[in-house]
């Protein structure tokens, strides 16, 4: 079974949004996980409303790709403002 893990930033919608896509993981038959290393698939969901928010954003996914460059990690999505 394919695992995803997801991390969520900035506003309360983008949490709401990442719920979302969970659940139509899980619907889908995904397994979700809570820890970056395990997972086959890793999706940011990123916040660009303030410059702060933009360089945590930018900041997770070169720290989320350290994982798809080592092979633990297959996938990386980046979704939500800043895509």
């Amino acid at each position: 079974m394919v695992k995803v893990g997801f991390v969520s930033l900035g506003c309360p919608k983008n949490l709401v949004d990442s719920e979302v896509m969970m659940g139509n993981l899980e619907g889908a038959h995904f397994e979700l996980t809570g820890r970056p290393e395990e997972a086959d698939v890793l999706v940011v969901n990123t916040c660009a409303f303030i410059e702060s928010a933009k360089q945590e954003s930018i900041d997770t996914i070169l720290e989320m790709a350290r994982y798809k460059q080592a092979g633990s990690c297959k996938r990386l999505v980046v979704a939500g403002c800043l895509a």
